[in-house]
This record gives C-alpha cells, structure tokens and sequence, in this order.
C-alpha cells in the first residue's frame, strides 16, 4: 500500500489478476517484489520487516498504525525507539491518537483489555513529545534534566522482563495440567500374629535336658506343696521384670522335682501364648532366652 491518504492509497493499490491468454505475464522484478509486500510485516524508513525480532511479542489483534516513516504494529514502532534511538519529534504523534480512536470503536466489543494497554503507550508518546516541544527557561537548561524517552525505555525494559517472567512460568510443570496427583487408599490387610521367634525342636530338646539333671539328684520333701501354673507364671514375670532378659534354663528349679519343672515349662508356654514374654535363639543350636514383651 503506498502512503497518503486513504482516497489514495485507495486509488494506489495493486490490484492483480489472473492473466487472460494471450496476454504477457508480468514480469519477474514485479512479481518478487508483490510477494515481498505479501509477506511485509511491517515497514520503517523504507526497509521491509519480514519477520518480527525474536526478543519482541505482539500480541494477535494489534493496533497497526499507518505513519509516513513507519507502518506496522505500535508495539514495533516503540521497540524500534528503543532500540535504534528514533527521534521521538518525528513521530506524528497526533496521526498515531486517531488510528487508536478508530481501533479502540473496532476493539470496544472484542477485546476492550487489549485496548487499554495501547491508551497507556499513546499517552505516554503523547506526553514525551509535549515535553521535548515545550520551551524551556534558560536556567532550567542548564541544569541537567532526564531525556523524557529514558522514563518511556525503562518501562519498555521492565515491561520485557515480566514477559520474559512470565514465559519462563508458563514452561514450569503445572498441578491439575502437566502434573495430576493420584489419591489411593491403602488396602486393608489382616496382618497375622507374629510366630514366636524359636525352634519348637530346640525348645523340647532343652525341657528333655532339665529332666535329665532332675533324675540326677535326689529331692527330700518335708511337706508337700500345691503346685499352680499360674503362680509359676506369676513368679517367672516377676523374675523377668528385674532383669532385661534371662536364659530358659534359669526359669527351672531343679529342687522342685520332675513335678516343679513340668510346671514352670508349662508356666512359660502360656506366658508365650498370651504374648507376655518373648522366646528368642540368636543363633542355630544357641542358648533360648526370654523376655518381656513391652506393653505399647
């Protein structure tokens, strides 16, 4: 589109048809140069942009102005500012306020957010320009004074940092959108009483053992007691409860006989089945031990 005004950029474009047979084609400086037009993004002192920085994101349904030095998006138009030092003075500021007036009527029922955004930047090209036009006194030109386009670069500077804040958010892993948390319950299982932790084989062979060294001595009763397993149960729980743990051959006495004996094995086996004290062999062939089991 060539610049002016809209009657003559009407009256300049290019209108290209399908060539009729028989008719010359065009020729091939024209046609690279309407695909070059095609593919321009945007235009600035005569230099086509094909393709945008890639430290600049405009977003879709950006406001385009239409300048005498410069065609395209205005968020172009500010980083070319920016970055190549453009003489604010040179920019038709009141040409850029009526193609906003004219976006912001198209804009007003589609995307009103994105339309505030542009009355920010127009304000503030606005506001740059009147200073750098005002007159200044003479005393106030001596002293040194803040280009007006420092303030318009710093918020060009912060604005890129939080867009470079936020594209490096939105590649970080997401709850409930790259990452889901899975809730299980844990299955009930009936867990089994614990076996004793002995050899029942060991066990007997060691009781056989007791009677052995009670056959070996000779026992003198006066009078005749009354046996109880569960005061010998008692008896060997008192016994256990002073030390931290005692061999199986110390729970006997071989002075109470064959009766005696049989009667405190017995005593021990209950205890083990009630889950009072514990029967423990650390090692194959190994002295049995028992102890107390605590209560939690």
């Amino acid at each position: 589109m060539i610049e002016g005004t809209n009657e003559e950029a009407h009256e300049d474009t290019i209108v290209l048809e399908a060539p009729v047979s028989g008719e010359a084609s065009l020729p091939a400086e024209t046609l690279e140069t309407i695909a070059e037009e095609n593919k321009r993004i945007a235009r600035f002192q005569d230099k086509s942009f094909l393709e945008l920085p890639h430290d600049l994101y405009i977003p879709p349904d950006a406001l385009e102005v239409i300048l005498e030095a410069f065609e395209g998006p205005l968020d172009l138009l500010l980083y070319l500012i920016r970055k190549h030092n453009l003489d604010i003075l040179n920019i038709p500021i009141a040409e850029i306020t009526r193609q906003y007036m004219d976006y912001i009527h198209l804009m007003e029922e589609m995307r009103l957010e994105l339309a505030a955004e542009y009355l920010v930047m127009a304000a503030t090209l606005a506001e740059i320009k009147s200073r750098m036009l005002l007159p200044r006194a003479p005393e106030e030109s001596e002293q040194e004074e803040e280009d007006p386009r420092a303030k318009l670069i710093r918020q060009l500077q912060e604005y890129e940092r939080f867009k470079k804040a936020a594209e490096d958010l939105e590649q970080l892993p997401r709850l409930n959108r790259e990452i889901f948390t899975v809730n299980v319950a844990p299955p009930e299982v009936d867990t089994p009483a614990p076996k004793p932790l002995f050899d029942i084989q060991s066990l007997v062979g060691v009781f056989i053992d007791i009677l052995q060294r009670s056959d070996m001595t000779s026992n003198y009763s006066v009078a005749k007691e009354v046996l109880s397993v569960r005061e010998k149960m008692s008896l060997i729980l008192e016994k256990l409860g002073q030390v931290e743990s005692m061999s199986f051959v110390e729970c006997f006495d071989i002075a109470e006989g064959r009766l005696g004996i049989v009667v405190s094995f017995l005593a021990i086996l209950e205890l083990s089945k009630l889950f009072l004290i514990e029967i423990i062999q650390t090692t194959e062939f190994g002295t049995i031990h028992l102890k107390v089991i605590a209560n939690e």
